[in-house]
């Protein structure tokens, strides 16, 4: 049967068992608030939204909250000089993300956005707080782990929320949301760490401070309204008419509730193995989804990232100083993203913020040759790295994470976001293992320019591979990529 792209869709009763039957031509358009021709308003699902980034704050706040207390904590638990056990306190959150993320679809398919919202949430304050009261490495290691797999699980099922509950004309505004709340908990965590060494066991209180957004999302969720998509994936079809009138209002219910039905026609049956992700019609987007990812982190962002503070202070800029550069860079790039993701699309911000990362890398490789531009290498390499962070956080950064739901079909979304998100923690840590070793072997010069090729190769990807999905609802995204090409 060739399913063909159309703005109507049609009105149904609602009800699971009609969902094969015979198309009754009443069209109705999505727009169509029952009559008033408005389409949503933005405002009923912002609050969702907002209490769903939490997670993305509280990302970005345990991904920096040991930069600065770092030295303080293996001074006070005795492993000072100890750097394997150093790297272990910043590195195990890595391993415990992998771990959480690799449940993560499951998770969410079984128990529901909300409750999987809720758990990651659990774990997160449990850490947190094993943290704060530890008095050995040990103690620190469990709670780092914890975090990080709390860490792992909130993010993809974030990603997954913010697609399904909001309407589709500022999905792309909505989705930079994740970004923005990932900067804010950095930049966060950097100015709570400020007094660590000035102030006895402060570094406790930088532990204690993430469990409060942690338990604020774990409450929030309560009254939040579920996913939709969820819901009527379940058979729950009167409990998704009731989340749908929470986020769109009464007006777009039945129009919501028609498209869900148009949907459910071309995707109908159980869900989907993990196996069935690597064959089969559902093998190119999600092919798409683990290539974007891993691009994304053979692009060198976060060896940019890591070692960024080692590359400032070998040109005589100040750490403290780099990472307020780099969190304003971060910042601003999303905010920037933020206001033209639905009017430019994510295709064109995706590849132009991979080219922008490659020009950026190849002025750092430019730049590290000191031999022969003497002190102009330092504005290059400290220019290089600024650009190359706000041209990733422009699309390369908050693009993928948004565009990724809206393709992957309901039937494997949580899965695939699950599959996608393991790839590019396991792609990071062997990037982040590798990149001190492949400098001292290859040379700033080389390995610049090889981050700087991936970038462009990535550019490439994007445009022969990737749709355009912006203002199209996720069943007019579907029903396009079913298509026969």
């Amino acid at each position: 049967m060739r399913w063909k792209l159309n703005s109507s869709v049609y009105k149904r009763v609602p009800s699971r068992e009609t969902a094969m039957e015979p198309d009754v031509e009443t069209p109705m358009r999505m727009t169509d608030g029952g009559g008033s021709g408005a389409g949503p308003s933005w405002r009923m699902s912002l609050p969702h939204v907002c209490v769903a980034t939490l997670t993305s704050f509280l990302f970005g706040y345990h991904s920096g909250v040991v930069n600065e207390p770092l030295e303080v904590i293996s001074a006070d638990l005795g492993f000072a000089g100890n750097t394997l056990a150093e790297g272990l306190v910043v590195s195990i959150c890595l391993g415990g993300a992998f771990v959480g993320c690799l449940f993560s679809g499951s998770i969410a398919d079984g128990i529901g956005r909300r409750r999987a919202f809720q758990l990651s949430a659990l774990p997160m304050i449990i850490g947190a707080a094993i943290s704060a009261l530890s008095n050995s490495l040990e103690g620190m290691l469990l709670g780092r782990f914890l975090v990080g797999t709390g860490m792992g699980l909130g993010p993809p099922v974030a990603s997954l929320y913010i697609t399904e509950v909001s309407p589709s004309t500022v999905r792309g505004t909505y989705g930079s949301f994740v970004q923005i709340a990932t900067c804010l908990g950095i930049i966060v965590s950097l100015l709570i760490g400020t007094p660590v060494k000035d102030i006895d066991r402060w570094w406790r209180v930088c532990f204690w401070v993430a469990v409060i957004p942690a338990t604020l999302q774990a409450l929030g969720m309560e009254f939040c309204a579920e996913s939709p998509q969820w819901l009527y994936k379940c058979g729950k079809i009167s409990e998704a008419e009731m989340q749908f009138e929470k986020l769109l209002g009464p007006l777009h219910v039945k129009s919501a509730m028609a498209e869900l039905s148009r949907y459910e026609r071309v995707d109908d049956g159980e869900s989907v193995k993990y196996s069935e992700l690597f064959y089969g019609r559902h093998f190119n987007v999600v092919f798409i989804g683990t290539t974007l990812f891993a691009l994304q982190q053979l692009s060198g962002i976060n060896s940019v990232f890591y070692f960024s503070s080692t590359v400032f202070r070998s040109v005589g800029v100040p750490s403290n100083l780099a990472n307020i550069c780099m969190g304003i860079s971060n910042l601003s790039g999303s905010i920037v993203a933020m206001l033209l993701m639905d009017k430019l699309g994510r295709k064109v911000l995706l590849s132009g913020s991979f080219l922008g990362m490659a020009f950026a890398m190849g002025l750092q490789a430019v730049g590290a040759n000191r031999q022969y531009l003497g002190s102009a290498c330092v504005y290059l390499s400290v220019g290089g790295i600024l650009l190359f962070v706000l041209s990733f956080s422009l699309g390369a950064g908050p693009v993928p994470g948004l565009l990724l739901p809206e393709i992957f079909p309901n039937k494997i979304r949580a899965k695939a976001m699950a599959l996608c998100m393991s790839v590019h923690w396991i792609v990071n840590f062997f990037v982040s293992l590798m990149f001190l070793r492949l400098l001292e072997q290859l040379g700033p010069q080389l390995l610049y320019t090889i981050f700087s090729s991936v970038c462009v190769v990535a550019s490439i990807f994007v445009r022969r591979h990737v749709l355009e999905t912006k203002g199209k609802t996720l069943q007019e995204i579907e029903v396009s990529l079913l298509q026969p090409q």
